[in-house]
């Protein structure tokens, strides 16, 4: 099954795309957001809000293994997940789609793995999956790649921040794509992000950045967002076989 990890501005989806069931899913790490299974071009696909319904959870508060692991108790193997981003460069503009290739992590309290009690170092050199990021490439017109730089929130960052992530090559940034992205690779799952980028990050816009921006901006991407994701499912090869599948075979000691 594919799954859809739905950010701000994406609740719309389920309105979309017909409702085949609802799982509600308990996993060992808590109770999971309620998962909407949708039919998108005769598949099924699950959809996870990961605010939970009503974007009522901060980013820096999120579950994120507990989502990660209902998706992959309902068999999830491909996840195409939804990020709005804040742009470092210019030429990234609000409006504009960025697939990332890599990311830079400054989140400072999160759980960040489901290997608590046992040694097991996962490869990241490439953390998010090719080949779904050459289907989300391929589905619509997007930025095909950029370093996303993760904080930890629920602030903005100063001025000062978003120049040093600017110095160190991140050219977009945002609060909840990881730890999901690790999680997603520890538990095998090819795992891609679509970034919306919904303004100027602090020093690189012209004025103070507010909530009621990031979220206009975001219902501005949806359109863009559904297509793209409707597109890339149905491009999508469920039994493509690929070595995110096989991310613990060099990894545990």
């Amino acid at each position: 099954m594919i799954g859809i990890i739905g950010g701000t501005g994406t609740s719309s989806l389920k309105e979309t795309y017909p409702l085949i069931r609802e799982e509600m899913i308990d996993t060992k790490y808590g109770k999971a957001p309620l998962i909407s299974i949708l039919e998108i071009d005769n598949k099924e696909v699950a959809y996870i809000p990961r605010h939970s319904e009503g974007h009522s959870v901060p980013p820096h508060k999120i579950n994120y293994r507990a989502n990660i692991e209902a998706l992959n108790i309902i068999g999830v193997k491909q996840v195409y997940a939804t990020n709005s981003v804040g742009s470092l460069d210019t030429n990234i503009m609000p409006g504009d789609l960025l697939i990332p290739d890599n990311f830079i992590d400054f989140t400072h309290s999160r759980v960040s793995t489901f290997f608590d009690e046992e040694v097991v170092h996962i490869d990241c050199t490439e953390p998010y999956c090719e080949n779904l990021r050459q289907t989300l490439i391929k589905s619509g017109e997007v930025h095909p790649y950029g370093i996303y730089i993760a904080t930890e929130g629920p602030r903005f960052e100063t001025g000062a921040e978003i120049q040093f992530y600017k110095l160190i090559g991140g050219k977009v940034v945002g609060m909840t794509g990881v730890p999901e992205v690790v999680l997603a690779k520890e538990k095998q799952m090819c795992y891609s992000s679509i970034c919306a980028v919904t303004n100027y990050a602090a020093s690189i816009s012209p004025h103070k950045l507010t909530t009621t921006e990031v979220i206009d901006a975001m219902k501005d991407c949806e359109e863009k967002l559904i297509k793209i994701i409707t597109k890339s499912i149905k491009n999508t090869n469920e039994n493509l076989i690929c070595e995110c599948q096989n991310t613990l075979n060099d990894a545990i000691i």
